[in-house]
């Protein structure tokens, strides 16, 4: 198996893209992920895309996209694991050319959130939970991830404020991320006091619905070093693992355990342990999220997660910073390019071009992303050569 380098990567501006199409939005990450990795061909292409059938009514992506970047023909395929479908699609460039079957794979992922109804993005969003025991009973994703939060709170005393400081750090990140849809700052009392959506969760726990796309250009890493012109990162390791697409089919609301065993399969493959990880994009798709994944993937003892939090940990200049692009909170989360978006941040933070937030001396950088509630995750550990 070939070792695998990334060297290029590319993303857009994230928000109500009005003006564009889904389209549009990936061939503009796509061009610039080519630009960055100074590449004059593409030998074959996957694209993370959760649900553009229900969001814009359009499927057939692999013939679509490939067609708009003037590709053709080239192999792509779309790849869906809800929002774990841009960290999927990462994981099958990865294969490609680790395998031998292509030397340059543009992997992507790519979202239009905005096109439909309030009640229209709910329903799409709904589909990755299990819609015969779960959906048909009125249940929403900020209903599930409430009962993660109420659960956390009863077993470990995790706080109100704790769960509102992931959003305050997070805002914190985006507001020095030009690409961030929320770059605004905020405070533990404007979360607090912001419209309940599913108690203890309120409107500025919750990360938005976002139009968006990021792309990043994978080859073998001899290849990379003969033609990269920039800092070279290497995909060290990669874990992938699934669960109970229901919760309550469960042992422990309080913890993921499609993150614990991704992570125990990344940090092997690696050959790293959680304490050489020097920063994270992890998924916050809810604050109670971030305060869960950070436990099941060693950072912190199980139940500290909130208190870690609260100390600074996971800030910039903390001990390990987690989400300095702001995250899915900040950022936004188009759900087929988050993913991606997360190895984008990593790959800038390790060639140290992250500009105000960057993490001093960064070498080795870990994603995690998960669709639904957590039913499917992938983890990634990249590492500066």
């Amino acid at each position: 198996m070939r070792d695998v380098a990334i060297i290029g990567v590319g993303m857009n501006k994230w928000g109500e893209l009005w003006e564009k199409s889904l389209r549009d939005i990936f061939v503009e990450s796509a061009l610039l992920a080519i630009e960055d990795g100074g590449v004059d061909h593409i030998d074959s292409m996957y694209v993370g895309c959760m649900s553009s059938g229900l969001f814009v009514g359009q499927e057939h992506l692999s013939s679509l996209l490939a067609d708009y970047l003037g590709l053709n023909p080239i192999p792509c395929a779309r790849v869906e694991s809800a929002c774990a479908s841009g960290g999927l699609a990462v994981k099958m460039g990865f294969i490609d050319v680790a395998s031998g079957m292509s030397d340059i794979v543009l992997v992507g992922g790519v979202e239009k959130m905005t096109d439909v109804s309030g009640d229209g993005a709910t329903y799409a969003l709904s589909t990755a939970a299990d819609q015969e025991y779960e959906v048909y009973n009125g249940v929403t994703f900020p209903g599930l991830y409430a009962l993660m939060a109420r659960s956390h709170m009863h077993q470990y005393g995790t706080t109100r404020e704790q769960l509102a400081q992931v959003a305050v750090k997070n805002h914190q990140h985006g507001s020095l991320n030009p690409l961030a849809q929320f770059p605004q700052k905020i405070t533990i009392e404007d979360v607090t006091s912001s419209i309940l959506v599913a108690d203890p969760l309120r409107i500025l726990d919750c990360s938005p619905i976002t139009d968006g796309a990021a792309c990043a250009i994978l080859c073998p890493l001899d290849l990379a070093k003969k033609i990269s012109k920039k800092p070279i990162v290497k995909i060290k390791g990669i874990g992938h693992a699934t669960d109970t697409i229901a919760l309550h089919s469960r042992k422990d609301f309080t913890t993921l355990n499609a993150t614990v065993k991704a992570a125990e399969r990344a940090y092997k493959m690696a050959n790293v342990k959680p304490e050489d990880i020097d920063l994270a994009e992890v998924h916050d798709c809810f604050t109670i999220a971030e305060i869960i994944v950070i436990e099941d993937l060693g950072f912190v003892k199980k139940g500290e997660g909130g208190k870690a939090t609260q100390s600074g940990m996971t800030a910039l200049g903390g001990k390990i910073p987690v989400n300095t692009s702001g995250g899915l909170k900040s950022k936004g989360h188009p759900v087929g390019a988050t993913g991606v978006a997360q190895v984008v941040e990593i790959v800038h933070q390790l060639r140290g071009e992250a500009g105000q937030r960057q993490v001093k001396n960064a070498k080795i950088g870990l994603t995690q992303n998960m669709g639904g509630s957590g039913g499917s995750t992938l983890v990634h550990i990249v590492e500066r050569m």
